[in-house]
């Protein structure tokens, strides 16, 4: 830790923590699970808290736990049978329904014995393509109960994208839905699936359907297909009780969202899981017993597991569990939620924040938000013009609003404002500094070394942490490859994200390493390029991607949707290029600038950038079967055939 920040920003008691966690991280993490044991209970004490031998990394080797006992039996043991679990509401439906943790423990134990009831063992691989709901949590817990392997596929993805998961895992039984909506439109789920099983067959020896439209009669393949209420049945006389995992065997799979080619299938195991997402459930968001939490995201992501379900779970707090979009059938979806249910905390997205500014702020202030104590945002950098419009015009100033970083791999926070230790200043478009317990650098993507403050580089992570996925599944050579043998002079995980460090050691990233942009002697990150765009008053949103130049080697292309009452215009064009002259300096090149309705995103939110790229050099778009809206590179074509044409 840089001794000047030490002094300046983070108050001793923190700077402290924080070293103590560089310097021995391994005593460091030992005694933060010994600490956490009020909360997470283990049936037999770990022999050693690491060991890294043969490029293979366990925590708390030896230890036996089950995260699906801490999340549920334990706080019953606690007292906290009568607590509000889970308030899972349809935008779709207006469904709401509320589950204590007595009544979700009475599910979990049916869908456990069920699960045995259909021949699932410990280890098995258990697919769940179901969107999110009580149903959907109560078949991850199960799984977890007894020591199956939950695959969660984000309930949306085409027939293609479920086969490719299944093949990629293994997995031997699914449960899914009969059908969803979105938008008022049904999504028929069942229908995937059986499409799913037609490109990759498999080895699938039940598929479990739940039935939320029982109006329709639906076609069930004989000996493998059965009804839920069927499946419960089968779980009569089989056992209900918890498996007893070591700490280093896998809880669930779950494959990275797809922004930069084929999805690698992340492992996270039950022991390191659980003390990392409750360590910085406390030192991150401040999760208590008593906080309404309601994170946006979708269970098929690893935010979803992670502060919808296990972390907020662990803390014997309540969580809200949203099925719909932020605008449908009412502008104000997200708003509403957060009044009637006096939300305490908040966690968004950078590209939810930026639909809520794009649906306007009268939205929110017919609500009152009052409830509110912090708001977090990761997935992308929360651009600072989106960070102003919630901290200034929705909260007023009054709550702070937070960016942080994390990744699939990661399990949850990496870089952030440890707000439930002390808040530190906040720089806005700064996702701050590493968390404790980890120890990184910005370095040379060649060379290894360090970089000074201000110069780009690679995030690296120079030690495990009990929240680092440790392998790919069955792939652990691609592994070390991807992410330990990167850069061959340092033995440290590739983040894969390009960032600096500015001089009180705050960490902004600037885009994927392959995203920064080299224009003449310059490197210039893609996101730097989109906040300057952000920051003119018409724009709402923007996508920027280099391409090739023969004159300067790279230039940079910009496509960009505009706030409610602007008009795209050939003048308007020219504004923005001179905008991000004046707030970069004219070395930022920029080839052209188009208009777009949408931005092609993942379904987690994050921006496709490699697909606008690949459009433009005409090669091969790769794995896009991630992607929220197929229309949106449609635009991204049109939109690249106007540029070219003039240029």
């Amino acid at each position: 830790m840089n001794e000047k920040i030490k002094m300046q920003i983070i108050p001793p008691h923190v700077g402290r923590f924080i070293k103590w966690g560089e310097e021995d991280f391994e005593s460091f993490w030992e005694e933060v699970a010994v600490k956490a044991q009020d909360e997470i209970y283990w049936f037999r004490k770990w022999d050693k808290a690491f060991s890294w031998d043969e490029d293979i990394f366990k925590w708390y080797a030896g230890g036996i736990t089950n995260i699906c006992y801490n999340c549920v039996d334990y706080n019953i043991e606690k007292g906290r049978a009568g607590r509000a679990a889970l308030i899972a509401e349809s935008g779709e439906t207006d469904e709401i329904k509320v589950v204590t943790y007595g009544q979700l423990l009475a599910m979990v134990m049916e869908c456990a014995s069920a699960l045995r009831g259909i021949g699932v063992k410990k280890g098995d691989r258990v697919a769940i393509y179901i969107p999110t709901c009580i149903e959907s949590v109560v078949a991850m817990l199960a799984c977890a109960r007894v020591g199956a392997i939950h695959v969660v596929i984000f309930a949306g993805f085409s027939g293609k994208a479920v086969a490719d998961r299944l093949k990629l895992t293994g997995a031997k039984y699914i449960l899914t839905q009969d059908e969803g909506t979105r938008r008022g439109k049904t999504i028929p789920l069942k229908k995937t699936i059986d499409q799913s099983l037609k490109i990759y067959p498999g080895e699938i020896k039940k598929v479990v359907v739940l039935r939320k439209n029982k109006n329709k009669e639906m076609t069930l393949m004989k000996g493998q297909d059965i009804y839920w209420e069927d499946f419960l049945k089968m779980g009569r006389g089989n056992s209900s009780a918890v498996e007893k995992m070591e700490s280093n065997e896998p809880l669930f799979l779950l494959p990275t969202s797809g922004t930069t080619a084929t999805p690698k299938v992340t492992v996270h195991n039950h022991g390191g899981y659980q003390i990392y997402i409750h360590a910085m459930g406390q030192w991150i968001y401040k999760l208590r017993e008593s906080d309404v939490w309601f994170c946006t995201s979708d269970i098929g992501w690893i935010v979803g597991h992670s502060y919808n379900v296990y972390g907020p779970l662990l803390s014997g707090c309540t969580s809200i569990l949203y099925n719909g979009t932020p605008d449908y059938p009412r502008r104000d979806m997200w708003w509403d939620i957060i009044e009637r249910n006096k939300v305490t905390g908040l966690w968004v997205s950078p590209t939810g924040v930026r639909g809520l500014m794009k649906l306007g702020i009268e939205e929110a202030r017919k609500h009152d938000l009052s409830s509110v104590e912090r708001v977090f945002s990761a997935g992308e950098v929360l651009n600072p013009p989106a960070w102003q419009w919630l901290y200034e015009e929705v909260f007023g100033n009054k709550i702070p609003v937070i960016d942080h970083m994390w990744q699939t791999e990661s399990a949850g926070p990496l870089i952030a404002n440890p707000y439930g230790l002390s808040l530190l200043p906040i720089k806005p478009g700064s996702a701050a500094i590493s968390v404790p317990g980890t120890k990184v650098d910005i370095v040379n993507e060649k060379s290894g070394h360090s970089m000074p403050a201000g110069e780009k580089g690679i995030l690296i992570v120079k030690e495990p942490f009990p929240g680092l996925s440790p392998t790919l599944w069955e792939e652990h050579k691609r592994y070390l490859k991807e992410y330990w043998e990167k850069i061959p002079s340092t033995k440290s995980y590739y983040s894969g994200d390009a960032a600096y460090k500015d001089d009180d050691g705050y960490i902004w990233f600037v885009g994927r390493s392959d995203e920064v942009i080299k224009i003449a002697a310059h490197r210039v990150g893609t996101i730097e390029i989109e906040n300057a765009l952000m920051s003119h008053p018409a724009v709402v949103e923007s996508g920027v991607s280099g391409v090739p130049d023969e004159l300067k080697g790279q230039v940079a292309c910009a496509f960009v949707v505009l706030k409610s009452g602007f008009e795209p215009s050939e003048e308007l064009k020219k504004e923005l290029l001179l905008h991000v002259r004046e707030n970069m300096g004219p070395f930022v090149v920029i080839r052209g600038i188009e208009f777009v309705n949408m931005l092609p995103k993942t379904r987690s939110g994050k921006i496709m950038r490699r697909v606008m790229k690949a459009i433009w050099t005409k090669k091969d778009m790769g794995d896009i079967s991630t992607i929220e809206e197929e229309a949106s590179v449609n635009e991204i074509i049109d939109a690249i055939k106007r540029m070219q044409k003039c240029n």
